[in-house]
């Protein structure tokens, strides 16, 4: 039986690209997976993310890791929310995988209507089980979540690179991505692609300046 985990990183930054990873291992080999001693993403340091990642691609059957960039973010959330759109993303990378059952961090208030939503969008047999914090709770999640997390924190770092300047972690409450964000503003009078312009801390900031 293939099992898979699928978990997102980067659902709530105002800078860079969401990543949704999914790993699928063959049942008989998750022990394998459980001595890595796999934790939450947020649970490690940078250092210990990227070794588990290595180790994680090893162990695994498969593995895919979804991007969505902050200008495709602004253009879904013209025609659907959130939520929807982190259904459609969790049902492509189970695609990808193709696994037997998978479990999933659910991106809804409401765990069995999320499952079930992606259930419906991957359109095929799959047993779906979805929870809240299922990356504390199921160990591919959290392999996922490492994954989802390792592919931001680069994404970001190479954004860096691009721009020449410190953006922080992306997220509206880290003052360096809002004095970033403001600074920008003030001196272009816009934003980078890479910025997420649907959010309300970009808004906020165009409010503030003009």
């Amino acid at each position: 039986m293939l099992i898979a985990g699928v978990d997102e990183a980067g659902k709530g930054p105002v800078i860079g690209s969401m990543m949704i990873a999914g790993v699928a291992i063959d049942k008989d080999r998750m022990p394998e997976l459980t001595r890595l001693g796999i934790k939450d993403s947020k649970l490690l340091t940078p250092m210990r993310r990227n070794y588990l990642a290595v180790k994680i691609k090893e162990v695994a059957k498969s593995f895919y890791v979804l991007e969505v960039s902050a200008r495709q973010i602004d253009e879904f959330r013209k025609i659907m929310t959130m939520n929807q759109l982190m259904v459609i993303c969790h049902a492509k990378v189970l695609i990808e995988l193709k696994p037997d059952k998978a479990y999933l961090d659910a991106a809804d208030v409401k765990e069995e209507r999320f499952g079930r939503e992606v259930k419906k969008k991957y359109g095929s047999s799959i047993e779906i089980i979805a929870k809240h914090k299922a990356d504390t709770k199921y160990p591919l999640v959290a392999a996922a979540s490492i994954l989802a997390k390792t592919s931001r924190d680069r994404s970001v770092r190479e954004l860096e690179k691009d721009i020449g300047v410190v953006l922080g972690s992306g997220y509206p409450s880290d003052p360096k991505t809002k004095k970033f964000l403001s600074k920008w503003f003030k001196e272009h009078n816009s934003f980078p692609d890479s910025v997420r312009h649907s959010w309300k801390t970009v808004e906020n900031i165009r409010s503030q300046v003009i």
